[in-house]
């Protein structure tokens, strides 16, 4: 059982860098219906208008969960929230590729880094997820990683966590964006690591008046939020929409392929990161928790 688990850590390793190629749009959820109109008597004066809800400025940024969610999220935003969507996600990144300063160390380059993307699109929401990389896959993070030193790793990712805050707040000046950190889904290797790294972000978000979008609540057991599983029970929304519940005679619908454990796309990864091709139930659910909490904070 430990050879096995290690031979899907390594897969894992390799799978960091590619997603599928795309080949269709994802499906929107429908429109919400429109509320009925309160009756009014003749003694009450009309209602003056209500003006529309501003139309939210969102920009996206992660590693490969973020690469292969990227168009599912914005077809979310723009039909629910109309939103103004932009997004640069890199596979294989962390937090530190999105600082400035890091120069060669890291997989982003100057153009795409966290306040330089503030600077350019003035967002109104910064959305950032990133499953915690712990395997030294990338240079910024100068070698540290989970399995080799869980303290010095935990110690990194905090103060890069208030770094990657403090430069995007800087670079929204008057305009300070709300940060959005999307919280992870189960890790069959490390569970712990991926509770504390969500912990992380809860109370880096409650320093400094931001959000976090639980979308690793929507892909987890009821009762069971750091058990991985690779099928859950379908939804709602998924029974309406047979696409999205890939096993009717069963009620349930996969989270994630055969060969591999974290990612939440349908489709065989390649060796060039794109988003995800196909309809896929795991990429749906934490784009819509996302578009839920950017909903609720406008």
């Amino acid at each position: 059982m430990r050879r096995a688990w290690m031979a899907g850590l390594a897969l894992g390793v390799a799978l960091l860098g590619g997603c599928g190629d795309p080949a269709s749009e994802p499906e929107r959820a429908p429109a919400p219906a429109k509320p009925r109109a309160s009756a009014t008597t003749q003694q009450r004066a009309p209602a003056s208008p209500k003006a529309p809800a501003k139309r939210p400025k969102v920009l996206y940024l992660g590693d490969s969960l973020a690469m292969e969610a990227q168009n599912v999220l914005g077809a979310e935003l723009r039909g629910k929230l109309r939103a103004a969507y932009t997004s640069a996600p890199y596979s294989g990144t962390t937090v530190c590729d999105y600082l400035e300063g890091t120069g060669e160390r890291s997989l982003v380059p100057d153009a795409d880094k966290a306040a330089a993307l503030v600077r350019a699109h003035r967002p109104d929401f910064v959305v950032l997820q990133f499953w915690g990389n712990s395997w030294g896959y990338t240079p910024c993070m100068d070698g540290i990683t989970h399995d080799a030193g869980p303290r010095a790793y935990f110690d990194r990712y905090t103060a890069d966590l208030d770094r990657l805050t403090s430069q995007i707040a800087a670079a929204g000046g008057e305009h300070r964006p709300r940060i959005v950190w999307v919280l992870q889904g189960p890790d069959p290797i490390t569970p712990d690591r991926v509770r504390k790294v969500n912990a992380l972000y809860e109370e880096r978000a409650g320093a400094a008046g931001d959000l976090v979008a639980d979308a690793g609540r929507t892909v987890s057991a009821d009762g069971a939020r750091y058990t991985w599983v690779r099928q859950l029970p379908c939804t709602a929304y998924e029974r309406a929409h047979p696409d999205y519940c890939t096993d009717p005679g069963r009620d349930r619908t996969a989270l994630h392929r055969e060969d591999d454990y974290l990612h939440f796309c349908l489709a065989p990864t390649t060796s060039t990161p794109k988003p995800c091709p196909v309809r896929s139930p795991g990429i749906l659910r934490m784009a819509q928790e996302v578009t839920r909490v950017i909903r609720g904070a406008r």
